[in-house]
């Protein structure tokens, strides 16, 4: 007869494997059942914001653009869309005063190249000081 006086214990063992395979597919998961953000989905909503009331300069050029994309300066139709027509027409307004500061006022459905537009005449026509009206939000 065989009798082992002492028995030797096995060393317990933690197989990884079956961890490894679950997290495998909970990560396999968790990436199919994401759902990525659209950026061309956003919705904006402009111009609103908030400014301090400031007196009105006197020496003020105003250019509207509305939501069609037509340009006024100081309330006189300018005769294209292009930055060369809008340049000329600040051009002309610039004449009645020195340094003026060019006003924006831009409908919010308004194309943003028609602002870009307006922003390069100004620039062309030697006006560096541009600013953007925009109304209170109603409260």
């Amino acid at each position: 007869m065989n009798f082992q006086r002492g028995r030797r214990q096995e060393e317990p063992e933690i197989n990884l494997i079956p961890l490894i395979d679950v997290l495998l597919v909970l990560i396999i998961f968790l990436v199919l059942t994401t759902t990525f953000s659209k950026v061309s989905g956003l919705e904006i909503n402009l111009p609103t914001g908030e400014s301090a009331p400031s007196d009105a300069a006197p020496n003020e050029i105003v250019v509207a653009v509305s939501a069609s994309g037509d340009i006024l300066v100081n309330r006189q139709p300018v005769g294209g869309k292009d930055v060369a027509a809008i340049a000329e027409a600040l051009g002309r307004a610039t004449a009645a005063g020195a340094d003026p500061v060019v006003v924006i006022n831009a409908d919010a459905k308004a194309e943003h190249q028609s602002v870009i537009n307006t922003m390069q005449a100004a620039q062309r026509a030697g006006l560096p000081r541009v600013t953007f009206a925009v109304q209170a939000p109603q409260q």
